[in-house]
C-alpha cells in the first residue's frame, strides 16, 4: 500500500527520481558523446523515447529494427531536434536467430566502440504464432532474440570498457507482470511450444526470463571482472501499443481506470535513462529497478539455479539451431 501510494503521488525514492520523473529529467547534465549504445524496439514507445533523449545528451545511436521506415521517421526526428546526433540504422527481425546474427556481423564489422546495450524491444502476441525458428513469438522475440543479441556482441562490450575506462552497461526491460508466473509453469520446452497458449501469460514468462538472463550473466560477468553491468528495468505502465494489445484481458470498465494511473511515454523510459546514464549505479550489477530506483522482483526471478539451467538450456538451443560452434564462453 505504502508503494502504491509513493507511486500514485511521484514521491521520490532514495535516487531522487520517483513515477514521475521523465527520462530528460533523469539524465539532465549527462554528456554521452563519447558513449555507443544499441537500442532494440526504438521505432515507437519508449524506444524511441529513449533514443531520443540519449541522443540528445550526445549518444550514438544504433537502432536495429524490422520496419526501417519507421526507423528513418524515428532518426529524422531525432535529428530535426538534436542536428549533430548520430543514428545508425540496421534491419533486424529479433524473432529470427539469423537475422540477429546477420545484425551482429554487420555491427561488429563497422568497429565501433560499444557502451549501452538496451534490449528494449517487446511483442504481446494474443494468438499462439511462431517464429521462423518454430519458437513461440513472445519468448522467441522478447527473450531469445535479445539474449543471442548480448552474447555476440558483449565481447565488443567488455573490451570497450578496458580501453576507455568507462563501464559498459546492458539493460533489459522486463515487466511487474513476471512475478504472476508460478514456478510449475515454468518449463523451457513448453515456453517454446506451449500446448494451451496464453498470450499474457507467455508474455509474463518472457519477462521472467529477461530476468534471470541478467542475474545469471551479472554473476558471469562479475566472475570474469569485467567492467561491464547488466540490469532490468520495469519501465511501469505506460500507454503504449503493447497495453492496447493486452486489452483483451482487461474489461472495459478496468481498463478505464487503469489508464488514469498510466505513465506518459517519457516517464516509462526514464528508468531505463537512468540505467544507461546515471552515476549513481556506476558498479551495480544484477539489481531490478522501477521508477529509478531499486526494487524487488519474484522469489522465482531471484533463484540462482533456475537462472543458471536457464542459460544452459538457451545457449544449447541456439547454438543447435544455428548449427555453429559455441560463441566463447563467459
Amino acid at each position: 500500500m505504502k508503494e502504491t501510494l509513493r507511486y500514485l503521488a511521484g514521491i521520490a525514492g532514495p535516487s531522487g527520481y520517483g513515477s514521475k520523473s521523465t527520462a530528460e529529467q533523469v539524465t539532465q547534465g549527462s554528456v554521452a558523446s563519447h558513449l555507443t549504445a544499441i537500442i532494440t524496439g526504438a521505432t515507437s514507445g519508449i524506444g524511441a523515447e529513449t533514443a531520443r533523449v540519449l541522443a540528445k545528451r550526445g549518444v550514438r545511436v544504433v537502432i536495429p529494427a524490422r520496419d526501417l521506415k519507421r526507423a528513418a521517421e524515428v532518426k529524422e526526428g531525432i535529428q530535426r531536434e538534436s542536428p549533430n546526433a548520430e543514428v545508425l540504422l540496421f534491419e533486424i527481425d529479433l524473432s529470427s536467430l539469423v537475422s540477429v546474427q546477420r545484425f551482429c556481423h554487420q555491427f561488429l564489422a563497422l568497429g565501433l566502440p560499444l557502451n549501452i546495450l538496451i534490449n528494449n524491444a517487446g511483442v504481446y502476441s494474443k494468438n499462439l504464432e511462431f517464429s521462423e525458428d518454430k519458437i513461440e513469438m513472445t519468448f522467441a522475440t522478447n527473450y531469445l532474440g535479445h539474449y543471442l543479441l548480448t552474447e555476440m556482441v558483449l565481447e565488443k562490450m567488455i573490451e570497450t570498457a578496458a580501453e576507455t575506462g568507462v563501464q559498459g552497461r546492458i539493460i533489459n526491460l522486463s515487466s511487474v507482470i513476471h512475478s504472476w508466473v508460478k514456478r510449475d509453469d515454468f518449463c523451457f520446452t513448453r515456453l517454446l511450444n506451449p500446448k494451451n497458449y496464453n498470450g499474457t501469460c507467455a508474455y509474463a514468462q518472457s519477462k521472467l526470463a529477461t530476468i534471470m538472463h541478467a542475474k545469471e550473466m551479472s554473476r558471469q560477468l562479475k566472475a570474469r571482472n569485467a567492467r561491464v553491468t547488466i540490469n532490468v528495468v520495469h519501465p511501469g505502465i505506460v500507454k503504449t501499443g503493447i497495453i492496447r494489445a493486452h486489452k483483451g484481458f482487461i474489461t472495459d470498465s478496468l481498463f478505464f481506470i487503469a489508464s488514469k494511473l498510466l505513465k506518459s511515454i517519457s516517464q516509462g523510459a526514464s528508468t531505463t535513462c537512468y540505467a544507461a546514464l546515471s552515476p549513481q549505479i556506476e558498479g551495480v550489477s544484477g539489481k531490478y529497478f522501477a521508477d529509478c530506483n531499486e526494487s524487488n522482483c519474484s522469489a522465482l526471478a531471484n533463484d540462482e539455479s533456475e537462472a543458471k539451467k536457464l542459460w544452459k538450456q538457451t545457449r544449447a538451443l541456439i547454438h543447435r539451431r544455428l548449427r555453429q560452434p559455441s560463441v566463447k564462453h563467459l
